[in-house]
């Protein structure tokens, strides 16, 4: 059997449950069945990529190369087409950003997952979703995107359950979790926030804990203050149960806002991004210690379909910060998506 990175390349003869048995004696398997890795697949992954065995540095925890071979491995057996190997490298690539702590994130008793938010052309030209149930099942780019990278941290990266990943329960964010962030709302984009552009294609990826619905305070919310706390109780509550209050120092904070609500609060005189900011920042310092270390740590993220329901994510309590990066056209050149490989 020929290797690719060290890793089994399947006969394009081999039977469906073989090539499954193969992946699984590998120790490469999430649990989920995978698309078998055959040199065809492999070969349309990668055609076109620059420095295909550039290393883009160690990934923790057990410091495997990330290079473009090693992670076009990943998307190929999560499901992933050639186009969305550059959105998945460079958020393997994010994830070592010395503040990001992927070691700690990788290895925590604790139920950290790495969470992706896709941004600009590329999130719509690859068809990732940001509308209807864009946090679940439904959108093949959502799942094997997320899948690719949870795969890289998993089989470049070494966390493997009782290996680098020593989560006491883990959760389901550890399969797949990305989404796109909308570009059509009434408050600067993340990117434009962080000063890449408006409608930059990048990525950002965030070390989360979990998802927890957030209702507006009336149920509808009629004003920005009804809208927004209930969020800011849901990151006290948050800060709690991480046993963060016990520390001294605050990090950032992640919410998902609906189009819906974000036009709401935007309907209000004054209420710009900064003050919707501003807002949760002062209302969190009532909590002692506050909910975050200043008021543009607090990162509201549109995206989701019709509707008032927000999502509060949490980020990890062991110490993480969220990183943003462009997507390079240079590092990798954009095959055609219209079929898989």
């Amino acid at each position: 059997m020929t290797e690719w990175c060290g890793w089994p390349v399947v006969d394009e003869a081999a039977s469906w449950e073989n090539a499954q048995q193969i992946l699984t004696d590998a120790e490469l398997s999430d649990g989920l069945p995978l698309v078998p890795p055959t040199r065809r697949r492999l070969e349309a992954m990668v055609a076109g990529v620059a420095g295909r065995g550039d290393s883009h540095g160690m990934m923790p925890p057990m410091f495997g190369d990330i290079t473009p071979d090693a992670v076009a491995y990943q998307c190929v057996i999560a499901g992933c087409r050639p186009a969305e190997l550059p959105v998945v490298l460079a958020a393997a690539a994010a994830t070592l950003a010395p503040d990001f702590n992927l070691l700690g994130i990788a290895t925590t008793t604790g139920t950290a997952s790495v969470a992706l938010c896709v941004h600009g052309p590329i999130a719509r030209r690859l068809g990732i979703n940001a509308g209807t149930n864009c946090l679940g099942p439904g959108n093949r780019a959502n799942a094997s995107i997320g899948r690719a990278l949870q795969l890289s941290i998993r089989n470049i990266g070494g966390a493997r359950a009782e290996t680098g990943d020593m989560a006491t329960m883990g959760q389901p964010g550890k399969y797949t979790f990305c989404f796109a962030e909308r570009s059509d709302g009434p408050f600067p984009t993340l990117t434009a926030r962080r000063g890449l552009g408006a409608d930059a294609s990048a990525i950002t990826v965030m070390g989360i804990s979990g998802t927890a619905e957030v209702l507006p305070g009336d149920g509808e919310g009629a004003t920005p203050e009804a809208i927004l706390s209930p969020i800011v109780t849901a990151m006290r509550a948050g800060i709690v149960m991480s046993s963060i209050h016990r520390k001294n120092e605050r990090g950032e904070q992640v919410f998902l806002l609906p189009l819906e609500m974000a036009e709401k609060i935007a309907r209000h005189d004054g209420w710009d991004i900064a003050r919707v900011q501003r807002y949760v920042f002062d209302e969190g310092q009532l909590a002692g210690g506050g909910v975050a270390r200043s008021a543009d740590a607090i990162h509201p993220i549109l995206t989701g379909g019709a509707g008032v329901k927000m999502t509060y994510l949490p980020v990890w309590g062991g110490g993480s910060e969220t990183v943003t990066r462009l997507i390079e056209s240079a590092v990798v050149h954009l095959p055609s998506c219209d079929t898989l490989p």
